[in-house]
């Protein structure tokens, strides 16, 4: 379905990579306390800039519009499921918002692992570039799992509990939402 769909997908894609930076830079500006986190989200958020500018590179390489953003249902519903809504303390809603976001790069990466195969198999020229795409994404999970663990202080074991908790919700809420040609639908 997304390689039938490229250019929706393509514009999506772009869309998710301008959210992620922006996500990131909100992250870091709204708790700068520590310089250590500010910092990695800061090079997360170029990175994802950089990502972003490839993405509208091959949209008007290919006379691909990008069109205005759609509400990201997934991503919506998962920080609505994670209850990041100002009853928790600072400390555990930064958390789960690291969390949320691990787990949103985690299903990029499987989705860009996807489609690096289905692209590779066809012998298309955007192959590499999901290939590439596949290995930020699953270092930005990593990122945000770590910052989360020093957010709660070193508590590895609370942190991973409630990213299996997380991670079921986010898994429920993809099956729910089917299939789509989207990054995350």
């Amino acid at each position: 379905m997304a390689l039938a769909s490229l250019p929706e997908l393509l514009a999506d894609h772009a869309h998710c990579e301008m959210k992620a930076a922006s996500n990131a830079l909100s992250l870091a500006t709204r708790w700068p306390a520590s310089t250590r986190l500010a910092s990695a989200l800061a090079t997360i958020a170029e990175e994802e800039l950089r990502h972003f500018r490839a993405v509208v590179a091959e949209l008007e390489r290919r006379g691909i519009p990008l069109g205005k953003p759609e509400v990201d249902e997934y991503v919506a519903e998962l920080r609505k499921a994670s209850n990041i809504s100002g009853k928790q303390t600072p400390e555990a809603s930064l958390i789960d918002r690291l969390l949320v976001a691990s787990l949103i790069e985690a299903r990029s990466c499987e989705r860009f692992r996807l489609l690096a195969d289905a692209l590779a198999a066809r012998g298309d020229a955007l192959a590499p570039f999901y290939e590439d795409l596949f290995v930020c994404e699953a270092r930005h999970y990593t990122t945000m799992v770590d910052l989360a663990i020093e957010a709660s202080s070193g508590d590895e074991v609370a942190v991973r509990a409630r990213l299996g908790v997380l991670a079921r919700q986010e898994s429920v809420i993809a099956a729910r939402l089917g299939v789509r040609p989207s990054i995350h639908g």
